[in-house]
């Protein structure tokens, strides 16, 4: 097996045609695809499934392109260490955020990122759903909560607090809850947008933590949309800290049980699994991290939780 062929179809997957990567390497179109019958052959297993408009590719195919992009980034790492492009920061970034980070830091600090560094380019979607990094091309992704996925790997930047808060104007005309067990017979407004918990909430004792089943007027998948309603005087709500800290700190929203509420989620960098990572890559997630780190009081309310 050839590492060429290898690269070959790193390329056919990055670029979604036997076309554009016999362009981008001055073959024939018949040539990749021979090639790639090659590889395939070789293998035992097919990697892509061919049609006249589109290319699909296997389970097998997906698993083979992970290995094969680390086979090209080696290659391009070799050449750069000669030729002086491994010290620069160029090229192309895809990533997806968070649409809270990405509003709150990361849409200034990526832009902030690419001014110091003119001959670099960045795509960055914010979405909260948890995209396919490998399929859907994504060098990079920023991601609140839990990590399932083995073959990737995932930097620990900051833990995410949650707030359970309300509106002056709410505890004046309905009363403050003295304890999580009351907030039963209050209107809490749910967050729908998460595995679990959107009308079970999370707390702690000492010991242990435990769930108090809520029920209320509105749910939501879009967190600023609960925030405007809770804003409004309209229910209660379990809220990520750091969409209200800058409503917490001027009054216009009230935290409750700020010692007892127990949800926090790790914040992480996520990128495939690869023995070189991009120079680019790295610094892009430092710089992301040292802005998470600059504004950490709007995500933990102990600094030495960070």
């Amino acid at each position: 097996m050839l590492a060429n062929d290898l690269i070959l179809f790193s390329q056919v997957i990055e670029f979604g045609s036997f076309s554009k990567a016999a362009e981008a390497n001055n073959l024939t179109n018949s040539s990749v695809s021979k090639r790639i019958a090659r590889l395939e052959k070789s293998l035992g297993v097919q990697l892509l499934y061919r049609t006249t408009r589109k290319l699909t590719v296997t389970e097998a195919g997906s698993i083979l392109a992970m290995g094969a992009k680390s086979v090209q980034q080696a290659t391009n790492d070799a050449i750069s260490a000669v030729s002086g492009f491994g010290d620069q920061i160029k090229g192309h970034i895809k990533m997806s955020v968070p649409t809270i980070s990405g509003d709150l830091l990361l849409a200034e600090a990526v832009a902030e990122f690419c001014s110091r560094h003119p001959n670099l380019t960045v795509d960055m979607s914010m979405d909260n759903k948890f995209v396919d990094l490998i399929n859907d091309g994504y060098d990079l992704v920023i991601r609140t909560g839990h990590l399932e996925d083995s073959s990737l790997i995932a930097r620990h930047i900051i833990d995410s607090q949650w707030v359970v808060c309300a509106s002056p104007f709410f505890i004046n005309k309905y009363g403050n809850p003295e304890t999580p067990e009351d907030l039963k017979q209050y209107n809490c407004l749910k967050y729908t947008y998460q595995t679990f918990g959107a009308d079970e909430w999370q707390f702690k004792t000492e010991n242990q933590d435990y769930f108090v089943k809520v029920s209320g007027s509105l749910a939501t998948n879009n967190a600023s949309a609960l925030r405007k309603a809770v804003l409004a005087g309209h229910g209660i709500g379990y809220l990520p800290r750091c969409l209200v800290y800058p409503d917490l700190c001027n009054g216009e929203l009230i935290e409750l049980f700020k010692t007892q509420v127990a949800k926090k989620l790790g914040v992480y960098a996520v990128y495939p699994f690869t023995k070189h990572q991009p120079q680019k890559i790295k610094m892009l997630v430092e710089h992301i991290k040292s802005q998470y780190l600059a504004m950490s009081h709007y995500f933990v309310a102990d600094f030495s939780r960070v």
